[in-house]
């Protein structure tokens, strides 16, 4: 299954996207950059900027800063990742940025239930623009 990301709220599509992988369905990911996360960007970039000044440089844990990373980890916090289950359905669920040549002509599907409803003054950050603010204060 190929899952578009345009303008899916990420963690309505984690779940999603979870529950299908411990199922046994191997899941593509594509456009992760596109995702969204919705909140005011002061409060979103400071929650996440507290989870990468954690720990240490050598031993983690660490934040990913790549928007296709990003996602998957994002996903991997859904699933039992510690327990055999979890890990190999974490094996199944991959993301890539943009649009591979390898999924050019095939059916790509969208989650409607994670759909972003554009709201008056509904505000929400992009990974893209996520990633790139964390790449930017380190």
């Amino acid at each position: 299954m190929i899952i578009d990301a345009t303008n899916l709220i990420l963690g309505r599509m984690g779940t999603e996207v979870a529950k299908k992988a411990l199922l046994g369905e191997k899941i593509d990911i594509v456009n992760c950059e596109k995702a969204v996360i919705t909140g005011k960007k002061s409060v979103i970039f400071e929650e996440y900027k507290s989870l990468d000044d954690r720990g240490t440089t050598q031993w983690g844990p660490f934040m990913q800063k790549h928007p296709d990373r990003f996602v998957r980890r994002s996903i991997r916090g859904m699933l039992g990742y510690k327990k055999s289950r979890g890990r190999e359905a974490y094996r199944r669920i991959m993301c890539y940025k943009g649009l591979p040549e390898m999924f050019a002509g095939k059916e790509i599907k969208t989650i409607e239930s994670a759909k972003l409803v554009e709201k008056a003054g509904l505000k929400y950050l992009t990974v893209k623009q996520l990633t790139d603010l964390l790449k930017i204060k380190n």
